[in-house]
């Protein structure tokens, strides 16, 4: 077998690293606002969402996906 421990060092390490990048990041959070029902998203940029709830199905904005930046600002959905 050519390269043995380095390879099998190699496999792990990459298969390591991409088990850590499938972990959904959970930096999003909920942010008060005068609507109970309807709270905006502070993101992990500290930008609060543009949007109060999903452009798409008008219901509370979905902390999983990820925002869109229209002008440098996020838009939730859901």
């Amino acid at each position: 077998m050519r390269g043995g421990r380095a390879t099998r060092v190699a496999v792990l390490l990459i298969t390591g690293a991409s088990l850590f990048a499938a972990v959904p990041v959970r930096s999003q959070r909920f942010v008060t606002t005068t609507d109970p029902e309807h709270p905006r998203l502070k993101y992990a940029d500290s930008l609060v969402s543009l949007n109060d709830r999903c452009i798409v199905r008008m219901v509370k904005l979905n902390p999983k996906v990820r925002p869109v930046y229209v002008s440098r600002m996020p838009v939730g959905f859901c």
